[in-house]
């Protein structure tokens, strides 16, 4: 054979691995829930070599390399298979396998993204160790789900930053746990873990908890029990924060739910907590959790809205989700829908009926509570959601009349400031309260911000979304000088919450950078840690149904409802990105309540 003969040979073949590479990815993309149902119907040992090669050595530095450069090109949350496999394909010449092969060998694709999922960089404080670390990735890894693990916990005069259960405790009640399993106690990242060790040890004793973690994100050390039940002076695990994914197994051997079921009907019964005050020469001055343990307690109910003047943006599914969110960390939640459109009063499940004259709403909903300071306090309008959550939520609704009352409100000065008092008078019944208000910068705006001690601005950081950010600015100015007038302190901007942001790999590595440097940039507004990306499962939940006698009858979820009904990876991670936004706003909130 001719050498140019040879060489077309070899062009050619190069071109028709390439073009099966391209749909192999695209299938992947497509077939993504196929593909994760057949992983547990039939596992398959082979392996593409170059692949398992690329994967698995850890001596061979171009392949150190090629796994960083996929790591970094993944989004940190990426811990699942539709992101992951593609970005490590990506990164591999040498894949050629059919579409039934590639099915077979989905199991290796899953544990691969597990292994890099977590980079210990992207930790930049506190808040991020417990968003990005704990919440995202430690506690799914090892099986906990939302109802077995608990934030911000306060058992008498302790304040921990995470309970793990084996037994679900939903709603939580610190009187009626079953031994914790784990105390996890999260750090800055330039705090010393020794430094914490004796209050560590202090929680592991009172709650008689089988194991304790300290993390900084930077490294992690897991405290335990010998055969005495005493707790042990060194660590039974350590590791450093870049070394954590590749030692998931282990920790999963140790601490994993599944594994801990085994033996957990055997541990001893809780002692009652002691009254005493913890000795205070054993707290850590520097410490964020000791300046919140030294603080008076007091009713702290917080009220957040959620604005953006752009429609579109994901408001309404961030609030309704991150109200159960919150609830399932057994906060107790009220959710107040301020629009007109009732987006949230609908996802919640409180509008089932199909003909006018069914309307239960219209009677009493959110106007009610504000063209009277005297009658309808909050208790006399709210509704409990209708088959949206595990434990359901109270909500005050709206309704498509709301919009004809702007006028009338409008001219009564105290329509501005009666949410306030009503909000007031129930202040020891809430944690949280989450408003969903209107894409505008009318009087339904104002009242929910004049309100709230927070603000979450959801975007999808598209031009139109950023531009409209100088107008909430403006509206966030006027609405604090009219707030100094009535003495009440200025609202607090969490941040920009990134919304309905793309899964697209290429658009996370080249675009999404881009727009959110934007923000603090142009327009003068911190990013918020916690990213909403845009799943179909969270429209799915909004657009079940179900069947009442001869009729079809709206029946939404919360997202985490949705998971009991499609536990699909998408749906996992939806959720996921929920919990890590509750997190992030029980750390912000609750820490920053106590230093004010």
């Amino acid at each position: 054979m001719s050498w140019g003969v040879r060489q077309v040979g070899r062009i050619v073949i190069r071109s028709d691995i390439k073009k099966r590479f391209r749909v192999l990815k695209e299938e992947f993309l497509k077939e993504v829930p196929e593909i994760v149902k057949f992983i547990f119907r039939k596992l398959s040992d082979s392996f593409p070599a170059p692949i398992k090669d690329m994967l698995q050595s850890d001596s061979n530095p171009l392949v150190s390399a090629k796994i960083k450069n996929a790591t970094s090109e993944m989004h940190p949350k990426s811990a699942n298979f539709s992101e992951a496999a593609p970005v490590i394909a990506s990164n591999s010449e040498h894949f050629s396998e059919t579409p039934s092969e590639l099915h077979s060998n989905s199991e290796h694709f899953l544990q691969t993204a597990s292994v890099i999922a977590f980079n210990s960089d992207i930790c930049r404080n506190e808040s991020e160790v417990i968003s990005k670390l704990i919440v995202s990735y430690l506690l799914p890894q090892l099986g906990y789900t939302t109802d077995t693990w608990h934030q911000e916990v306060k058992l008498n005069n302790k304040r921990l930053d995470f309970l793990t259960m084996i037994v679900p405790a939903v709603p939580f009640d610190p009187e009626k746990i079953s031994p914790p399993s784990i105390v996890i106690e999260a750090k800055h990242p330039r705090e010393n873990l020794s430094r914490h060790y004796r209050r560590l040890r202090q929680y592991m004793e009172e709650l008689n908890a089988w194991y304790g973690i300290l993390t900084n994100a930077r490294e992690l050390k897991i405290f335990g029990r010998d055969n005495d039940w005493e707790i042990l002076p060194e660590p039974v695990f350590a590791c450093y924060g870049g070394d954590i994914g590749s030692r998931i197994s282990e920790i999963k051997s140790m601490l994993g739910r599944e594994k801990l079921a085994e033996v957990i009907p055997h541990a001893k019964s809780v002692p009652k907590l002691p009254e005493k005050e913890i000795n205070r020469e054993d707290e850590v001055e520097e410490s964020e959790g000791n300046i919140l343990e030294k603080s008076k307690e007091k009713p702290n109910m917080n009220i957040l809205a959620v604005y953006h003047n752009k429609g579109g943006v994901g408001k309404t599914t961030v609030s309704v989700n991150l109200a159960a969110a919150l609830r399932l960390k057994g906060k107790r939640v009220l959710l107040i829908d301020m629009d007109a459109q009732a987006n949230s009063t609908f996802a919640t499940g409180l509008i089932k009926f199909q003909f006018e004259e069914d309307d239960d709403i219209i009677g009493k909903y959110v106007y009610h509570l504000l063209e009277t300071g005297e009658f309808n306090p909050i208790p006399a309008v709210l509704r409990s959601s209708n088959g949206f959550n595990t434990p359901e939520i109270d909500v005050i609704p709206s309704h498509i009349n709301l919009i004809e009352h702007q006028d009338r409100l409008n001219k009564i000065a105290a329509s501005r400031s009666r949410l306030i008092v009503k909000l007031r008078n129930v202040r020891e019944k809430y944690d949280y309260v989450i408003i969903d208000t209107p894409p505008s910068r009318d009087l339904y705006a104002e009242i929910p911000l004049i309100a709230a001690d927070y603000l979450i601005i959801p975007s999808d950081l598209k031009p139109f979304a950023n531009q409209g950010l100088n107008n909430v600015k403006a509206f966030v100015k006027e609405v604090n000088e009219f707030k100094e007038t009535i003495s009440l302190s200025p609202l607090k901007v969490l941040g920009v919450l990134p919304s309905k942001i793309s899964t697209n790999n290429q658009f996370l590595k080249y675009t999404f950078p881009k727009q959110k440097s934007a923000v603090p940039e142009k327009h003068g507004f911190n990013l918020m840690n916690s990213i909403i990306f845009d799943r179909t499962p969270l429209s799915n939940c909004f657009n079940l149904t179900k069947k009442c006698g001869d009729a079809e009858i709206p029946d939404p979820k919360s997202i985490f409802e949705f998971c009991k009904i499609d536990s699909s990876p998408s749906s996992q991670q939806a959720a996921g990105d929920f919990e890590a936004l509750a997190a992030e706003v029980i750390s912000e909130t609750e820490f920053k309540k106590v230093l004010t």
